[in-house]
């Protein structure tokens, strides 16, 4: 939880951060990427866990993950305010990106860093299946608790991660809707059969279908993000955590949906830094980036609220999550925790239950 949210006198719990920096310095190495392709998860369960007070299980868990990691990649060539658009979106060039975010932090406070590149990189919110903000946003998170050379070097990672995978969907501009997320949702069309089969693979792989799927393109401008950021923010996740109940159906599509929530619940430490403009352009993109979720990989439009929706034992779902030992798992339930503490709703801690069921066998 950061600063601004205890300024305004909301109920959090006390973080424990005395394993971050030794295991990211570790980490520091090792690139966005594990050995088989997949997002490293590592630097985000092992902050999520610092927010949930349970430092002691990192490196426990740490130790386990850590031999899937893989080095950094070769760096291209080097990036200068002059010549970065040419690199956005390319996939070999994250070292590139690391390089040059790690000279403007040098130069400049992580704050107006932060400004300058979410404006600019929030239409390819779905960069790395969102990993790059949630990465961003993780990272953000523990530098507005203190300031450290890890977490700046972290901080460098997570936009580096954002901008090299940086993946704009199609969208069609027009007037925005009166229209919350809950209240949008009904207007997303899912993906027919034939768009999914001929799509198969990573997630990302599977979003291309979206760009054949013309009723997709109305989706961005299907809410209207200009009020409060924070209540259209907890609008979305809570709608998204009711998404994942209604569909994460086996660990593939439980792993989906996942990020239907984290993606844009990583914005809520990211947006007390960011102008008006941005917030709400940054928004948008989150819940285009969400209901592309949806469109690609939902079955149930169903999103009633079943009366099994009970809140559980907290503590108890922290427990079963670092046990579980998913890295999925352990960020989602935070998540889950973090968005249900600003906006009590059953739905979040159903949804983190059912996440440590359904990825417990994983």
């Amino acid at each position: 939880m950061n600063t601004k949210s205890i300024m305004r006198g909301e109920k959090v719990n006390p973080a424990d951060y005395s394993a971050l920096d030794e295991t990211l310095e570790i980490m520091a190495p090792m690139g966005p990427e594990l050995g088989n392709g997949f997002s490293n998860h590592a630097p985000m369960a092992i902050e999520a866990m610092c927010a949930m007070r349970r430092a002691d299980a990192v490196m426990p868990w740490f130790e386990r993950y850590r031999h899937s990691l893989a080095p950094r990649h070769s760096r291209v060539a080097r990036l200068t305010n002059d010549n970065w658009r040419s690199a956005l979106g390319d996939q070999r060039r994250t070292e590139d990106w690391f390089e040059f975010f790690r000279n403007e932090l040098e130069e400049q406070s992580w704050q107006s860093v932060l400004d300058e590149w979410a404006a600019r990189l929030a239409p390819g919110l779905m960069a790395a299946a969102t990993h790059g903000v949630i990465r961003t946003g993780h990272a953000t998170r523990a530098l507005t608790l203190e300031d450290t050379p890890a977490r700046r070097r972290e901080l460098a990672d997570g936009l580096a991660y954002w901008a090299a995978d940086y993946m704009p969907l199609p969208a069609q501009r027009h007037s925005s809707a009166h229209a919350m997320p809950s209240e949008a949702i009904a207007q997303v069309r899912m993906t027919p059969a034939e768009i999914r089969r001929a799509n198969p693979g990573s997630l990302t792989d599977a979003l291309a279908g979206l760009d054949s799927f013309a009723p997709f393109k109305a989706a961005l401008d299907a809410v209207d993000p200009s009020g409060d950021p924070h209540a259209f923010l907890s609008d979305l996740t809570a709608t998204f955590a009711r998404v994942f109940l209604a569909n994460a159906r086996d660990t593939y599509t439980s792993i989906a949906f996942v990020h239907a929530v984290t993606g844009p619940s990583a914005l809520r430490p990211i947006l007390p830094y960011l102008r008006d403009a941005t917030s709400h352009s940054a928004l948008a993109y989150a819940w285009q980036a969400a209901a592309a979720m949806y469109a690609t990989f939902g079955t149930n439009a169903n999103l009633s609220h079943p009366d099994e929706l009970k809140v559980g034992d907290q503590d108890e779902l922290i427990e079963r999550a670092i046990e579980c030992g998913d890295e999925h798992a352990i960020k989602f339930t935070e998540v889950c925790l973090r968005e249900h503490a600003l906006n009590p709703d059953p739905a979040f801690l159903a949804a983190a239950d059912h996440a440590i069921r359904m990825l417990s066998a994983t």
